[in-house]
C-alpha cells in the first residue's frame, strides 16, 4: 500500500477498530491461473497472535477457498469509510484558487496465510459469533439456534471456514492531514452538511485529526 507519512497509522488498536467498523472485506489471492477475489464479512479476534486473527467463510461453491488451500497467502482490504472532497470547501479556493478535488478515506491492508477448515463445530462457532456481532443492538436479535438444527446442519455443509493469523497490517487514514487547519475545518464542515451519512461518518474521523499539524 502506498502510504505518505502524513496518512500512516501504526496504532494497532486504531487499525483493529477500523477493521471492526468495516462491513465487507475483500480477500485477494493468487490462484493457479489468475487472481481471485471475494467480498466477505469477517470476524476479528484481536488477542489471537501478535496482530490478531481474522475468521470468515466461503460458500462451498466458491472455488476461491480451494485455491487458498493450495496457495494460502492472502491480502485482505478493509475500507470502512470514504468520501469525495470538493475543492469548494477549502478557504484556499477563494484565496488563490490552486485547489483540486480529492478523496478522503480510511483503508487497512492485512496480509497472512489462510488456514481452511471444514470442522462442523468450529464452523458453527464461527457463524454464531458472526451472527451475534451483526445482530447486536437489534430489539430481537436473531441467533443461529433460532433455526431448526437440521437446517443449520445443511447450511454448514454449504460453507467452508477459514482463519487468517495477521502477519502484517498497515493503515492509511487519508483525512486531509496534508492541508492547513482552515482547509481541514472546511472539509469537516462540508462533510457534516452532506445528506449522505457516509460523509458525516468520515467527518467524525477527520475531526479527530484537527489538532495535528500538516
Amino acid at each position: 500500500m502506498y502510504i505518505p507519512s502524513a496518512f500512516r497509522v501504526d496504532d494497532i488498536h486504531a487499525l483493529h477498530n477500523a477493521i471492526d467498523n468495516s462491513r465487507l472485506a475483500t480477500v485477494i489471492s493468487q490462484g493457479a491461473e489468475e487472481l481471485q477475489a471475494s467480498q466477505l464479512p469477517l470476524l476479528l479476534v484481536p488477542d489471537e497472535g501478535p496482530n490478531g486473527t481474522l475468521y470468515g467463510h466461503f460458500a462451498r461453491a466458491n472455488g476461491h477457498w480451494r485455491e487458498l488451500a493450495e496457495n494460502p497467502s492472502a491480502l485482505v482490504l478493509f475500507t470502512p469509510a470514504d468520501a469525495y472532497v470538493s475543492p469548494s470547501w477549502y478557504p484556499a479556493k477563494a484565496a488563490h484558487g490552486k485547489v483540486v478535488p480529492t478523496w478522503n478515506y480510511i483503508s487497512v491492508e492485512v496480509r497472512g496465510k489462510v488456514e481452511v477448515f471444514e470442522d462442523k463445530e468450529r464452523m458453527l462457532q464461527l457463524v454464531s459469533r458472526l451472527s451475534q456481532r451483526h445482530e447486536a443492538g437489534r430489539p430481537q436479535p436473531w441467533a443461529v439456534n433460532d433455526a431448526p438444527a437440521d437446517y443449520i446442519d445443511s447450511m454448514l455443509r454449504a460453507i467452508v471456514g477459514f482463519a487468517l493469523p495477521i502477519e502484517r497490517i498497515e493503515g492509511k487514514f487519508k483525512l486531509s492531514q496534508n492541508r492547513d487547519i482552515p482547509d481541514r475545518i472546511g472539509v469537516s464542515t462540508g462533510l457534516n452538511q452532506s445528506a449522505d451519512p457516509r460523509d458525516v461518518e468520515l467527518a467524525g474521523h477527520l475531526g479527530q485529526t484537527l489538532s495535528t499539524k500538516p
